[in-house]
């Protein structure tokens, strides 16, 4: 038993002497000055926002005393929104509008997007290419069009209105289509071959398989939809018609800029948003890894 001992301790000296010593890790001025970079665009992408939020808790004075914190902290602004303006209204409108467009542009581009990549018909990558080619029109030549048709068809100063030029988006079915490129063709074969319905292999196996692009779609989506300025500017006449950005806009008036309700309002529009991002970040980075990833 001793001599076993005295072996062992022998073969755990011997590892020791000729194990490989770990080397201590390199200072790589590259990755250092990487991170300095990364930290100086971090606080300057971050500084609005913080100040936005800082001075949603000040009366109107301070904001134009030079400093950063609030010397009283206030939610008399906080009050004055929600009790004494239409933003309650603007946010229902937001959310009414954002998830009509949301709802629209996961069934429809993702329908279209199916169609591209799973059916063979003559004219397909003209098609493709037509609608990518829309992404190349500003929106500011649509809107006199988008106009003209609101008004025949009796759509200002509605929901529809507001919501229709977002229904279907091509970078959607661009998305999408890129998400249904890298399925197998085999999957929507076989079901093919015992009876299902092309629809139903779109519902029942295509998107169960898309999770992460959906996600990612509906998430840039209603953010987009959410932050949209211009088009609900021009189409909702009424005040009780307008969404958040617009709303917001008009606080400025002829005695002035209350700046603080301005802010204390835009510190309400950006929590749904913020909401949105913490809860699917993970759905948002694999929608934007996988999309040009092709099986």
């Amino acid at each position: 038993t001793q001599g076993h001992a005295k072996e062992g301790r022998v073969l755990m000296a011997a590892q020791l002497q000729y194990a490989p010593r770990r080397r201590r890790p390199r200072f790589a001025p590259g990755r250092f000055v990487a991170y300095v970079l990364l930290a100086i665009g971090s606080v300057v992408m971050a500084f609005p926002f913080v100040w936005m939020i800082l001075s949603a808790f000040k009366p109107l004075k301070e904001i134009f005393r030079f400093g950063f914190w609030p010397q009283v902290w206030t939610l008399a602004n906080f009050q004055e929104v929600i009790l004494h303006t239409q933003f309650p209204r603007w946010f229902l409108n937001s959310l009414i509008v954002a998830g009509i467009s949301t709802v629209s542009v996961l069934f429809f581009a993702s329908l279209v997007g199916y169609t591209l990549t799973r059916l063979r018909f003559p004219g397909r990558n003209f098609i493709f290419l037509l609608i990518l080619s829309t992404l190349m029109i500003p929106t500011e030549m649509l809107v006199i069009p988008w106009y003209v048709m609101s008004t025949e068809y009796g759509w200002v100063n509605t929901f529809w209105g507001i919501a229709f030029p977002g229904l279907i988006p091509a970078f959607g079915v661009f998305l999408m289509r890129q998400f249904f490129e890298t399925l197998p063709r085999d999957l929507f074969d076989a079901g093919r071959v015992d009876g299902v319905s092309e629809f139903g292999l779109f519902w029942r196996v295509g998107l169960p398989l898309v999770g992460p692009g959906l996600a990612a779609l509906g998430i840039f989506n209603f953010v987009g939809n959410w932050n949209a300025y211009l088009w609900p500017l021009i189409v909702a006449k009424s005040p009780s018609m307008r969404t958040i950005p617009v709303g917001v806009a008009f606080f400025s008036g002829e005695a002035g800029t209350e700046w603080n309700l301005i802010m204390a309002a835009a510190a309400l529009a950006v929590i749904p948003v913020l909401l949105v991002f913490f809860i699917f970040q993970r759905q948002i980075i694999e929608g934007v890894v996988l999309t040009g990833v092709k099986g």
